[in-house]
């Protein structure tokens, strides 16, 4: 992406770039400037654009108040359109405005660009190559403190003609397009890089390789040997696993109850720091609409938020729905370019080095997270010491009444968000995140090497790995709501890649068991076998022991009698069975909220079934792994029936 002049000389145009910025004061105060004259520029500039000055006034005082610069307080409110705003400003100083810039043009390398981008807002120059050779500074200053830069500028007849001042979002945009290649390398091989043996990009190493194989071997040949000796051991190694996922749902279940909000402190938005959130987006045109009222519900400085909405590139569909709507300042439509692989954690890669943010949060499409939320998660990481890397918001599924698919879902979520998480987190346990509305201290994040491109379920490996480098996840009380899957071909594609995710993050943990186990403490080494290996061994022995104690059942009604063997697979098939329905049922109850808790009946009915389901899940998850393992099964989230106000309420377009 390089052309002309600009090619030959990056790495020293954006030096003197650097050069030119840091030639700047860092306040007026240096240059014998009373602070009441900071923003007299600005409020020139504003006037330039017609805004009347007993809005100015507001402006700064709020700006004041929410602990941001003037210019951005006046754009993100809707007072100043950012274009007319920065053109004015050329005016104001005397330089030339550019509109649009040709990214080609830019004398930036692609990695440079890419750090360019997680800077916060500010003032730094870029050298730019207009036609015909004519070298450019381009400035998009968005601090209060720009009267030295136009005293400068002024002073030096020289800089006039070179300087160009352009908005924010110009420069960013042709920043990423620079940015693009180096984004995405980095995307894909980040963690390959750091960590190398924590990256599912290989799905099994040598000796997992080699036990699978000697499985595959020795299973049939003992089934022949003797089957019911041989279906005797199988049965026992399941229930291993079977009968640890009981005991953990039963000592979560025991302290578990319904939810309530956490208290709130008071808070200045003058403290509060850039958040940054993250919305992967992948063929949900029909949500954008939704999704835009959700997130225009959050409450938080607007000149302290930024909203990334990302998106595969050729996702042709759901972009054109979001350049539908003229979308706040504050929001910004990321494309991630086509690249193998195509998965939710690579395109949070691609985007996160374009965050300013100290914190960071991830959303689905069809989220809707609790207003306060942002406000509780930044105030329990100030509550809490730096390891404190990540804080889970609990998931509440809103549309529990509409089919029984969507019923027990209801009810599973309710038990892991609201039961099993939070008793993990109060004993400082791993915590495999929910792949939806995780908080993030941004250098905690990147300290662990960012989401796994190769990972399905790149939320459940985050929550090990973190647990790795030495932090701990958190939860909060205030949720995000959503809708659950209400078929079956919706539900079994995002069920089969949960447990294809399971499966590809204990690998990838379990290659070193050593290390693991040091890394992690005999705690939540144990939590993480039951957690990832113990739940998918569960789904698949389920049908094994449904089947079996069919088939004993019918052998007792055709001869009357059964063996000794058959005997103590029946006893442990039903202990099994038994004892799984009961804590699986006993602790989603005891997280239910009362409004949940309407026909419970059908849920017990329901059970049996809804268990096979998920074993039918598990087992196709088994063949995914083999044929597709960094496929990723896509789930259709279609748009809810919404009322007027609904739809137009806190919306982030115009």
């Amino acid at each position: 992406m390089t052309t002309g002049a600009g090619s030959r000389s990056r790495t020293f145009a954006f030096s003197a770039g650097a050069a030119f910025s840091r030639g700047l004061p860092d306040n007026d105060e240096q240059d014998g400037l009373r602070p009441a004259r900071r923003q007299s520029l600005w409020y020139r500039v504003l006037e330039r654009t017609n805004v009347p000055i007993d809005r100015i006034n507001a402006l700064a005082a709020r700006a004041a108040a929410n602990g941001v610069a003037l210019p951005v307080e006046a754009v993100v409110s809707g007072a100043a359109n950012e274009r007319r705003l920065y053109g004015a400003l050329a005016d104001e100083i005397g330089v030339g405005f550019l509109a649009e810039i040709d990214p080609r043009r830019l004398i930036v390398s692609d990695g440079q660009a890419a750090m360019l981008l997680g800077r916060a807002a500010g003032t730094f120059a870029v050298r730019y190559e207009q036609a015909g050779g004519i070298v450019l500074w381009l400035l998009a200053p968005a601090l209060d403190d720009i009267g030295s830069l136009a005293r400068r500028i002024k002073a030096k007849s020289n800089l006039r003609g070179r300087v160009r001042i352009v908005t924010p979002v110009a420069l960013r945009a042709a920043l990423e397009v620079q940015a693009s290649g180096a984004l995405l390398k980095d995307a894909v091989e980040a963690l390959c890089t750091l960590f190398p043996a924590q990256s599912a990009k290989i799905v099994a190493n040598g000796w997992q390789s080699a036990l699978a194989g000697a499985a595959l071997v020795a299973l049939p040949v003992a089934l022949l040997a003797d089957p019911w000796a041989a279906g005797l051991f199988i049965h026992l190694s399941f229930s291993l696993f079977f009968l640890a996922c009981v005991a953990l749902r039963f000592s979560a279940a025991i302290g578990a109850g319904r939810p309530k909000l956490a208290r709130l402190a008071r808070y200045d938005p003058a403290q509060m720091p850039v958040y940054s959130v993250l919305v992967a987006l992948y063929h949900e045109a029909e949500i954008v609409p939704d999704l835009l009222v959700a997130l225009g519900h959050i409450v938080w400085p607007r000149g302290k938020l930024e909203i990334k909405l990302v998106c595969e590139a050729d996702d042709e569909e759901t972009l054109a729905a979001l350049r539908a709507h003229v979308l706040q300042p504050f929001v910004e439509i990321v494309e991630v370019p086509p690249g193998m692989p195509r998965t939710k954690p690579k395109a949070l890669s691609y985007a996160l080095p374009m965050t300013t943010g100290e914190f960071v949060v991830l959303y689905d499409a069809e989220d809707r997270p609790h207003p306060f939320q942002l406000v509780e998660a930044w105030q329990h990481f100030r509550q809490s010491d730096e390891r404190v890397a990540c804080l889970q918001a609990p998931l509440a599924v809103t549309n529990f009444k509409r089919g029984p698919l969507a019923r027990m879902f209801a009810f599973e979520y309710a038990a892991l968000f609201r039961g099993l998480l939070p008793w993990l987190a109060a004993r400082n346990l791993v915590i495999p995140l929910g792949g939806t509305s995780t908080h993030f201290r941004r250098d905690a994040l990147e300290a662990a090497g960012g989401w796994d491109p190769f990972n399905v379920t790149e939320d459940a490996d985050l929550g090990i790995r973190l647990a790795r480098h030495g932090y701990r996840v958190g939860m909060i009380t205030r949720p995000t709501y959503e809708d659950a899957p209400e078929t079956f071909a919706n539900w079994l594609p995002q069920r089969t890649r949960w447990f294809k995710g399971w499966m590809q993050t204990w690998l990838v943990h379990m290659r070193h068991p050593g290390q693991l186990w040091r890394d992690l403490g005999p705690a939540s080494f144990l939590a993480t076998q039951i957690l990832c290996a113990g739940m998918v061994v569960s789904s698949i022995a389920h049908p094994v022991f449904i089947a079996s104690l069919g088939y004993i059942c019918l052998v007792f009604v055709w001869h009357e009698t059964i063996g000794p063997l058959q005997s103590a697979i029946l006893i442990v098939d039903g202990v099994n069975i038994t004892l799984g329905y009961l804590t699986f049922l006993l602790l989603g109850v005891r997280t239910l909220l009362l409004k949940e808790k309407t026909s419970l009946w059908i849920t017990f009915l329901l059970t049996p079934v809804y268990w096979v389901l998920i074993s039918l899940a598990a087992w196709r998850a088994l063949w995914k792994l083999y044929r597709e393992p960094y496929h990723w099964e896509k789930t259709h989230h279609p748009r809810r029936a919404r009322d007027a106000s609904q739809r137009t309420a806190g919306r982030i377009s115009r």
